[in-house]
């Protein structure tokens, strides 16, 4: 476990303590953000004020045409090693078992733990780049845990294990593959190398640690990533074309009065 989590909070420190970003970086995390007397101020998207909608943005941007390409790649992934997960659980789990680290790193008490102090750390400290990536790692962490839930109570696949129906798909490997992609996005694959290299190692534990079929895993990988490129693309967008639009009006039928609230993202 401590050897994960010093892996994790390194890999923190490097982020928060990289080099300026570039031009193309500073344009994919979206508009610059305003400064007065030094003190770096939210980019006019990720503000805490609009972390609802944003979130909503997220949830909703899963089902988009820029998926799709990932979403069939990653199904067919998944599909394809579902015929192989007999044979790499016998391969993986029965010579000995080295995941107990990742597991407790990655479950939910110590992630949620890890997410929430990035995002703080973000909010604290004057570092653009960083600040944007580490809001998108706290949308992507939920918009992927969300979806994460629905299917496994939806597809109710058993664990190879028998522990419970919920190995469909792997949690932990999609959140790790969330926080990668967002990583990447803002970093560059300086850091995403890493990143992919700690998210692989994450789901190769799981199956080691018999609590999922690679199966489950290829397709938490591929959730997580679709996660992580959304909540980057709909962040990413100017206040202007990224803003909610409400509006309220009078809702009139046989026997019905009252108002009718819409917003679209």
């Amino acid at each position: 476990m401590r050897a994960a989590i010093r892996i994790t909070v390194l890999l923190n420190v490097l982020l928060a303590t990289g080099g300026p970003a570039s031009a193309g970086d500073d344009a994919a995390a979206g508009p610059s953000p305003r400064s007065r007397e030094g003190v770096t101020h939210d980019d006019g998207v990720r503000t805490m004020r609009a972390l609802p909608v944003n979130l909503a943005r997220g949830l909703v941007g899963v089902v988009h045409a820029d998926n799709l390409s990932p979403a069939i790649l990653g199904g067919a992934a998944s599909a394809g090693a579902s015929f192989f997960d007999g044979r790499v659980r016998t391969a993986v789990v029965e010579p000995f078992k080295w995941g107990d680290s990742f597991e407790t790193a990655g479950g939910p008490v110590y992630s949620s733990i890890i997410v929430a102090g990035m995002f703080t750390a973000g909010r604290i400290v004057e570092a653009p780049r960083f600040r944007a990536m580490t809001y998108d790692i706290l949308d992507s962490a939920i918009v992927a845990f969300t979806y994460t839930s629905v299917l496994k109570v939806a597809v109710g696949r058993g664990r190879p294990n028998g522990q419970d129906n919920k190995s469909f798909p792997s949690g932990h490997t999609a959140n790790a593959f969330a926080l990668a992609a967002v990583a990447q996005h803002h970093y560059g694959w300086k850091i995403g190398v890493p990143a992919y290299a700690l998210a692989g190692l994450m789901g190769a534990s799981r199956v080691n640690q018999d609590k999922h079929w690679v199966s489950d895993v290829f397709a938490g990988a591929t959730l997580g990533y679709v996660a992580g490129r959304t909540v980057v693309r709909v962040n990413g967008r100017s206040p202007a074309r990224g803003a909610a639009t409400w509006s309220v009006s009078p809702l009139l039928a046989r026997n019905t009065r009252g108002l009718q609230a819409s917003v679209v993202f």
